[in-house]
């Protein structure tokens, strides 16, 4: 009889169907909402394939909204939604997330048939919401709140892998570069305190992460606001304490802070990968200047110079931006030169989007997308040279590497430390006898593009 009830229960449960769009910022966001929809009772479904129709009672996308190519990302992600709920699998379509902060209620009139609008200062009040969503024929906008709150990331139910994680320190941003739209979406910087940080990161390395990817808009300023000297390099001194934990690894470090306490610290760390994510979006000294960006060209090259010296093997990894405003063929030569000269391990590469209510979008010598897209593509083809030319040469070497998945002993996939999950190339791993989230020693035996071939020894 209590089989039969239970079997009964879970027929009546609501389901919830669940769609994460965006940066590890935005993952975080969304591992919290899932964990609050999990307590409140509801039954979340599977992602469908993208041809495939969503059967759920609700739809929640968590959109982000940065750049053009994001928004309509999501805003096709919201049709779809829609058209399913015409076709009745789906009885409420909810949009939360960046877009829903930059759009409003404007989202109504964009995406006819949405039943609700959740800002990101309603993040935690996501199962609320939606039992009075199933409840109200009304389309609702939930956006009263400010976003410019600390929010407390504890308890996520895990998008990731669970052998690691996101690890988010402060919120906003201070900067206020001129093409960029994440300080009017997200506010203005705020640290976490170290104890919320220090215990989430407990909660997580406790269900089995041995990886922690520290996020942030601008990672390098933690602790400013909250008038602390050093303040990452200390919070990086308490992660190390805690045990269970293999891997913790820098994201967003704007150059400027990177300082020596911040080098010394990771120098002395048998946890912290040495590992750099630094965005610089271009090198040209007047680019920089008009980007708004706090550094020089000089600057720049002392920080890496810097790096390299005290940490030999530094993996270094960035991201530039090709045709912003009044980018001369000259300007971006330069920065073709640096990009061969320094030879980072990985490159990321945009086109400029003239974004609505920044600086930059108002500029005069914008640049045709042909001219963009010509560039970018050069920009990525001089990368691909040189990244396939560093996986050569590691050919012979051993690496460790944390194993992600191992279906079978021919199909193992990992990482060494110089590879961050999601956006950078894998290691392809050959006889692999270990389970996901293990360590195991590897000799690099050959290349595939990006990605390097590896054996356990």
């Amino acid at each position: 009889m209590k089989k039969k009830k239970s079997q009964k229960s879970e027929q009546n449960r609501r389901t919830v169907g669940f769609l994460a769009l965006g940066c590890p910022k935005n993952i975080v966001d969304s591992e919290r909402m899932l964990a609050e929809i999990a307590k409140a009772g509801f039954l979340i479904t599977s992602q469908p394939e993208p041809s495939d129709a969503w059967q759920a009672d609700v739809v929640v996308i968590n959109t982000c909204g940065f750049i053009a190519p994001a928004r309509a990302e999501a805003l096709e992600a919201i049709k779809h939604a829609i058209d399913c709920k015409r076709n009745g699998t789906v009885k409420k379509v909810i949009v939360a997330g960046c877009l829903s902060e930059i759009l409003g209620a404007e989202l109504f009139g964009q995406a006819s048939g949405v039943d609700a609008i959740v800002g990101l200062g309603q993040r935690d009040a996501i199962a609320r919401i939606i039992e009075k969503t199933l409840g109200c024929e009304q389309p609702t906008c939930y956006l009263e709140q400010s976003p410019r709150t600390i929010n407390d990331d504890r308890t996520r139910l895990l998008i990731t892998p669970d052998h690691w994680a996101y690890l988010r320190i402060s919120e906003g941003c201070n900067h206020r570069c001129s093409f960029c739209t994440v300080p009017a979406i997200r506010g203005p910087f705020r640290s976490k305190p170290k104890k919320l940080i220090l215990d989430e990161a407990e909660e997580l390395v406790s269900a089995g992460a041995v990886e922690l990817n520290i996020i942030a808009q601008d990672t390098a300023s933690y602790g400013r606001d909250l008038k602390m000297k050093n303040g990452l390099a200390e919070l990086l001194k308490e992660l190390e304490k805690i045990a269970g934990l293999a891997w913790i690894r820098l994201m967003y470090l704007y150059p400027a802070g990177i300082t020596e306490e911040l080098i010394e610290t990771i120098v002395e760390s048998e946890r912290i990968v040495h590992y750099f994510d630094v965005p610089l979006q271009h090198i040209n000294d007047k680019i920089l200047k008009d980007m708004r960006r706090p550094d020089t060209r000089e600057s720049i090259c002392c920080v890496i110079e810097n790096l390299r010296r005290k940490l030999p093997d530094a993996a270094l990894r960035t991201t530039f931006i090709v045709g912003f405003p009044g980018e001369t063929d000259q300007q971006f030569e330069e920065l073709l030169d640096f990009v061969k000269s320094v030879k980072f391990d990985a490159l990321g590469g945009f086109k400029y989007y003239p974004e609505s209510g920044t600086s930059a979008a108002e500029m005069p010598g914008q640049v045709p997308d042909k001219i963009k897209q010509h560039r970018l593509e050069e920009l990525m083809l001089t990368q691909q040279e040189i990244a396939f030319a560093k996986n050569t040469g590691r050919v012979g070497s051993e690496l460790s590497c944390l194993v992600d998945s191992a279906e079978t002993k021919d199909a193992g996939a990992g990482r060494f430390y110089g590879q961050a999950p999601d956006i950078d190339s894998i290691c392809l791993i050959r006889n692999c006898s270990a389970k996901a989230g293990q360590f195991i020693n590897t000799k690099v035996i050959d290349t595939k593009d990006y990605d390097l071939i590896v054996e356990e020894i």
